[in-house]
């Protein structure tokens, strides 16, 4: 008996706007008189929902993501990262998540120049290549393969959505979700380097207790809250321009919390619909607060007041948190750029993030396709420092090394070279050690 089929959509469609025309008018009608399912963002994507989770979304949920290669996808960033998230899903190319098209003429990255592509250059011969590419989704549909439930770790760059990717930081979750059972919902910053996992932490803190089973690794805790279909989530990410201005921002919160909107919202307004309105335990993550300092005038001192008489308004009866993310201890960041709004000083936990407990880090190792042995562990551990980034760059160069046939070290080498990037993870972990041992020495500790 065949299995059931675990996706929702037989072909998720990546293409830049630029194409747009053209995947419209022919490709999507193609497919869909193929008698296929098929996501397309104008249509599909949620509206009110960050563009990131939409395509989090079409991408696990799609069995196949057809690629539409032209000069202006390459130009497009939000292609780059839906190619780059179908690579994590399939590395090696063996389950066909890639289906790459070649529209125009250009040159292929060369994650996915490694794959066979339907060639639509030719005009002449694209009746030829549609039939091969429906031919190809039709006979991947007889014998459905459920996703991998143990990945290779890797998602290097890229925040970790899915929830079954995301390994550790066991106690970081338990506070978090701690400030969420009391009557009154409490607030917290997260603090951590750049590259450290905060975007991945809050999305798992969003996600996880409401994941379905399908989304989750066999045993993975689900059980952080009682009743997680109470709470609404809004996931803020400060570097999204649009969401710099005053009313931008406060449109889009409301959206997120499932309130009216106004159009040219005002601080005034915004302030009146959610104290009138918010009856269910509300969660604001705001993501990298430093750039909004950095970079958006008009989220000023009256602004963050303003928030900080809705956290502790009673008309909202303690169900409004707000937790962030940035570099520093919001306190910390808003004084250096002569912010000094109460509502920073309202953030009584602070979770700051360092490297991965040993047993996280080895669970995260242990969830290769291909068993390491003990000695190549105890390297990615050592050298790793155990900070899950690194860990994932060590375990994607000996996955493809093993992939590819190679017995030797020198996937090792390649490993270090890579790391390269994230060197300022390692000279934090360096400087911490030593402060450390200086306090034994000091007997401070």
């Amino acid at each position: 008996m065949p299995e059931p089929n675990p996706f929702v959509y037989d072909v998720f469609i990546s293409y830049s706007h630029a194409d747009k025309e053209w995947v419209r008018d022919e490709l999507l009608c193609r497919l869909e008189n193929a008698g296929f399912k098929v996501y397309i963002d104008f249509r599909d994507s949620k509206i009110g929902t960050p563009i990131l989770t939409n395509i989090e979304y079409a991408v696990e949920n799609s069995r196949h993501t057809i690629l539409v290669l032209t000069p202006s996808y390459h130009k497009s960033e939000w292609c780059e990262f839906e190619s780059l998230l179908v690579g994590v899903a399939d590395i090696t190319g063996r389950k066909q998540k890639f289906l790459p098209i070649v529209l125009h003429d250009c040159k292929l990255p060369s994650r996915i120049a490694m794959l066979a592509y339907a060639d639509f250059t030719n005009v002449k011969e694209r009746e030829e290549q549609f039939q091969r590419l429906v031919d190809q989704i039709k006979h991947a549909s007889r014998s459905v393969t459920p996703p991998v439930t143990k990945p290779p770790g890797d998602n290097v760059g890229l925040p970790i959505i899915q929830p079954q990717f995301f390994f550790g930081r066991e106690n970081e979750l338990k506070r978090l979700f701690h400030l969420l059972q009391s009557p009154s919902l409490q607030n917290a910053s997260i603090v951590g380097p750049r590259r450290s996992g905060k975007t991945s932490l809050l999305f798992y803190f969003k996600n996880i207790a409401t994941a379905q089973p399908r989304q989750l690794r066999p045993l993975q805790r689900t059980d952080w809250l009682p009743q997680p279909e109470r709470f609404r989530w809004c996931y803020v990410d400060f570097q999204d321009p649009r969401l710099g201005t005053r009313d931008g921002l406060l449109r889009y919160l409301l959206d997120g919390l499932g309130l009216p909107a106004p159009t040219n919202c005002t601080l005034e307004q915004f302030m009146e619909i959610v104290a009138s309105n918010l009856r269910s335990p509300t969660v604001i993550l705001l993501d990298e607060i430093g750039v909004a300092f950095e970079r958006y005038a008009e989220l000023d001192d009256p602004f963050w007041e303003a928030m900080r008489s809705l956290a502790g308004n009673q008309e909202v009866n303690g169900n409004l948190a707000f937790v962030m993310t940035g570099n520093k201890y919001p306190q910390l960041l808003a004084g250096q750029h002569g912010l000094g709004s109460p509502f920073f000083n309202i953030f009584g936990e602070k979770i700051e993030l360092g490297p991965l407990a040993e047993n996280e880090a080895r669970d995260l190792i242990a969830n290769l396709l291909i068993r390491l042995n003990p000695y190549d562990e105890k390297w990615m551990l050592t050298r790793s420092r155990r900070w899950p980034i690194l860990l994932q760059v060590l375990c994607r160069e000996y996955f493809l090394a093993r992939e590819n046939g190679e017995t030797g070290k020198a996937w090792r080498k390649r490993g270090l070279e890579q790391m390269e990037a994230f060197r300022h993870l390692l000279q934090r972990s360096r400087f911490c050690e030593t402060l450390k041992a200086l306090k034994r020495f000091l007997r401070f500790e």
